[in-house]
């Protein structure tokens, strides 16, 4: 496969980000992560801390990916000591004031302007535009922009139009303080990274600052913007370019804009500036070279290296390069192919490669030592070679050595092709590799899904942790790739989970409750319990008024035995709940709390009757309430149980609560109950709200079969049933009350001294459920026909009878026949479908006319159009002169066929 043959689907240009104008909005960053940490070096372990099996070749880049470019610094730095002289201009002057203690910076602010003080001599132009942009006062309309991201930190064209503002007022203490606040939220803006490097070069300083300053996921949100306006320490170019890579290790446009500044700065005196230049591609590589599209950074580093005349690092760079699957990886085969055809093999290969094919060419033509030098003196070549005194001989090793190098790379090119074929058409359904804000689209977010599948079975951890870190470029802001993310590290290392999950929550998923809770779970579990309950104390304090954050709080502390601090967090609940049926919710939650765990039954019925005083519409109360005297001994408790059912009956619940909770008495009285006057009384009660229910029945009759008030109690109890809570007596397990429905209310009992004739059809009634557009419930007796239900329908749904077919089971039911003949029992679902109108069948089928009952199949001129224009021509000129009838005589045309 040649990527000249099948281009992926996006360019390689840089989004334009941070115009106000720009299209699209919010084009941040090309792939890589973000770390956290106090300062330029992230706190946060990384991968490389934590017991792992055996590294593998490539470990050291997924380090430097989990620890958010921490190695990365950290060895650019390592190559920066020693040096006699720094990389870039160091302006010492500049610094000195802000080295002062405190007491000496309050002198020199007294003394006057800056033009008063001794760096007045010393200073340059760019440091008094900076002196005069930190002492100048903030913009006139900087307020006015920082009250829009202040009130709404999410409002991300709120946040351009800031850090468009403030790059037009060129003033550099408020830029820092904008761009440090923004990056807080949206660290992966590799655009905005350009942008605020490019004004610390126009006004700033250049110089490496070695102060702390804040990093991307600290003081999260537009916090900063409030805080007293000091005028920030000068960060310079460098300093901001380092910020950017930790925060996207993987970005190929910020670590290219890096070393051509770090190239533009360099003193051409300096003896280490090409070992610190070399040191930072190395760093730049390691980063972000086994990207998929990182070809623009390896081509640089080939490009400075043959500028040097080092042509065996040149070789031992496409070594590596050759072996990663990249875009363009058929071109720098092509590039390497010149490479060598170009150079001597002594000049390209390392010591130890070259005298190893020296070695085996001379093994194979059968020629020994003593042969002669050739071209030139003998201490040209390596130590330890001999040249071949004849010309043709030399040119014929010369080949053969080259022969031999494109060989051995050839294999791994052909590996690596392989490779790139598995995955050029993920990489082609990659429309977006950049943040944006918007939503992704559907299609897109289930290639990286599945493309992250296909490298998790048949990548290596490298690949694997590079392409988490691409996706999350682009799906930041989906939590169920962070948590996919985690999952795979855990096999991996404790640390990168723990860092995975720092960043999301953190920096990118502040309010997402999922991933919170996750994280808090992997901490609990590793031992960290402090830590689990700041991550779910911080959740909270984000996103007030989540149930599930604050029972997760609840449950925690109950697993390490803190019972008063698990109370004390459901009684907080309870009264800072922001209506009746949240604290009821907490209630219920408290009294099982302390009736389970802390064995008080009495504190427990004490926190339900509170709760059943504030709210007396809520069943799931009572019911709570009664399975908790129900847990107790049902012969010393009769005198609470039936309180609790007095208070249920005489409470406004509704209707049908009220009929379920008059039916349990009775069942309690009977089975359990110590006078018989009670249980008469209770059922005389019972039937007074039979009759209630079903005088409403007949009246709904009368107008529609079940008006709208009804429908919506109806409703909300089933509601409240499916989401009662489960008995809180396992071994009362015969009486589920939560399922209170299932009981025939119209038949509590089955003694005939307690009931009369008239009740008797109450018996013979049965419940079907009608489902045509909506569901409804019927009660018939079983007499009805199928035609009656038709017609109900029609008055319920509007549906005319002729066009209504109702199915039991799958089989259609014919008008005249009775439900009872039907097969219809209690509790059968019949549905109502829309009858479909037949049609003629086409004339062109196969089996038109052989089947009974379909239409005969037509003749083919019936169906066929008359010819009009071009075709009607061609016919007439057909019969005129083709198909002419052969005759005697002359020709009839020119192309008779006579």
């Amino acid at each position: 496969m040649d990527e000249s043959d099948q281009p992926l689907a996006y360019q390689t240009e840089d989004p334009i980000t941070g115009m106000l104008n720009s299209e699209p909005m919010g084009i941040c960053s090309s792939p890589g992560s973000e770390g956290t940490g106090d300062d330029c070096q992230p706190d946060s372990p990384i991968l490389a801390q934590d017991p792992t099996p055996a590294q593998g070749p490539g470990f050291e880049s997924v380090t430097a990916l989990q620890g958010g470019g921490e190695d990365v610094m950290e060895q650019f730095e390592q190559g920066q000591e020693g040096q006699s002289e720094p990389l870039v201009t160091d302006h010492s002057e500049q610094s000195e004031p802000l080295q002062q203690e405190p007491a000496q910076q309050l002198e020199l602010s007294e003394q006057g302007s800056p033009t008063n003080m001794e760096l007045e001599d010393t200073s340059k132009d760019g440091v008094e535009t900076e002196s005069s942009s930190l002492e100048a006062p903030f913009p006139a309309e900087f307020d006015k922009y920082t009250k829009v991201v202040e009130d709404n930190p999410e409002d991300f064209n709120g946040w351009t139009y800031l850090l468009q503002y403030v790059e037009q007022e060129n003033h550099i203490a408020a830029a820092r303080t904008a761009f440090d606040s923004f990056f807080a939220r949206y660290p992966y803006c590799y655009g905005y990274w350009k942008k605020y490097a490019d004004m610390e070069r126009r006004l700033g300083d250049i110089k490496l600052a070695e102060e702390p300053y804040p990093q991307p996921g600290q003081n999260a949100g537009p916090s900063n913007l409030k805080k007293p306006r000091q005028p920030p320490a000068p960060l310079g170019e460098h300093f901001v370019y380092r910020r950017g890579l930790q925060a996207i290790p993987l970005s190929v446009d910020l670590w290219v804009p890096f070393i051509a500044f770090l190239k533009e700065t360099a003193d051409p005196s300096d003896s280490d500036s090409e070992t610190t230049l070399r040191t930072t591609y190395e760093s730049a590589v390691l980063a972000a070279g086994t990207d998929f599209r990182s070809d623009r950074l390896w081509e640089a580093y080939i490009n400075w290296e043959t500028e040097l005349g080092n042509l065996a690092n040149v070789t031992a760079i496409y070594d590596r390069l050759l072996a990663i699957p990249t875009q363009l990886y058929s071109h720098h085969l092509q590039r390497f192919k010149e490479h060598v055809q170009d150079n001597l093999p002594k000049h390209f290969l390392s010591l130890e490669e070259f005298v190893q094919l020296r070695k085996e060419l001379a093994a194979a033509s059968g020629h020994g030592s003593e042969d002669a030098p050739v071209g030139g003196d003998i201490e040209d070549l390596p130590p330890g070679t001999e040249d071949l005194a004849d010309p043709a001989k030399l040119v014929t090793e010369i080949e053969n050595m080259r022969h031999r190098v494109m060989e051995s790379r050839q294999e791994v090119f052909n590996l690596n092709e392989h490779e790139v074929s598995k995955r050029w058409t993920f990489e082609e359904g990659i429309k977006r590799p950049y943040f944006h804000v918007k939503s992704l689209e559907k299609a897109q977010l289930n290639n990286w899904k599945e493309y992250l599948d296909f490298e998790v079975e048949n990548g290596t951890l490298e690949r694997v942790v590079v392409l988490f870190e691409r996706c999350l470029v682009a799906c930041a802001l989906y939590e169920e790739l962070w948590i996919k993310y985690a999952k795979y590290m855990e096999n991996h290392s404790t640390e990168g989970v723990r860092h995975v999950y720092k960043r999301a929550c953190m920096t990118h998923l502040p309010k997402k409750p999922t991933v919170h809770l996750l994280w808090a779970a992997f901490e609990e579990q590793q031992g960290n319990v402090e830590e689990a309950r700041g991550i779910l104390r911080n959740l909270e304090e984000a996103v007030p008024g989540l149930a599930m954050v604050r029972l997760r709080r609840v449950n925690l502390e109950r697993r390490h035995g803190n019972l008063e601090e698990s109370a004390s967090l459901l009684q907080d609940a309870i009264a800072n709940g922001k209506n009746i049926s949240e604290s009821s919710f907490y209630s219920i939650k408290l009294a099982r709390h302390l009736f389970k765990v802390q064995k008080s039954l009495q504190k427990a019925r004490k926190v339900l009757l509170e709760a059943i005083e504030k709210d007396k519409t809520s069943p799931k109360l009572y019911l709570n309430l009664l399975e908790l005297e129900y847990s107790n001994d049902v012969k010393q408790s009769e005198e609470q149980i039936l309180s609790c059912f007095d208070k249920a009956l005489s409470s406004p619940l509704p209707l049908e609560s009220r009929l379920t909770f008059s039916q349990r008495k009775v069942e309690f009285l009977e089975d359990f109950g110590s006078d018989i006057n009670m249980l008469v009384s209770t059922y005389e009660e019972h039937q007074k709200l039979l009759k209630e229910q079903e005088s409403t029945k007949r009246k709904a009759e009368n107008g529609s079969l079940e008006p709208d008030p009804k429908k919506q109690r109806t409703e909300d109890h089933a509601m409240n049933t499916g989401a009662m809570m489960p008995d809180m007596q396992n071994n009362h397990s015969a009486y589920n009350y939560n399922w209170y429905q299932q009981y025939n209310y119209q038949n509590p009992w089955g003694y005939g001294q307690f009931c009369n004739a008239t009740r008797l059809q109450f018996w013979t009634k049965m419940q079907l459920f009608l489902h045509a557009q909506n569901t409804h419930v019927l009660e018939v007796t079983g007499q009805e026909t199928v035609q009656d239900i038709k017609v109900h329908v029609q008055a319920l749904e509007g549906v005319c009878v002729a066009d209504q077919v109702l199915l039991l089971n799958g089989t259609p039911l014919e008008d005249g026949t009775s439900l009872h003949h039907c097969g219809i029992t209690e509790h059968c679902t019949l549905d109502v479908v829309a009858r479909m109108l037949g049609g003629k069948v086409h004339g062109s089928l196969a089996r038109a006319g052989k089947v009974r009952g379909q239409t005969p199949k037509v003749d083919k001129q019936e169906k066929k159009k008359k010819k009009t224009g071009r075709a009607k021509r061609r016919i007439q000129y057909n019969r005129r002169f083709v198909n002419v009838v052969p005759t005697f005589g002359k020709k009839k045309g020119p192309n008779s066929n006579s």
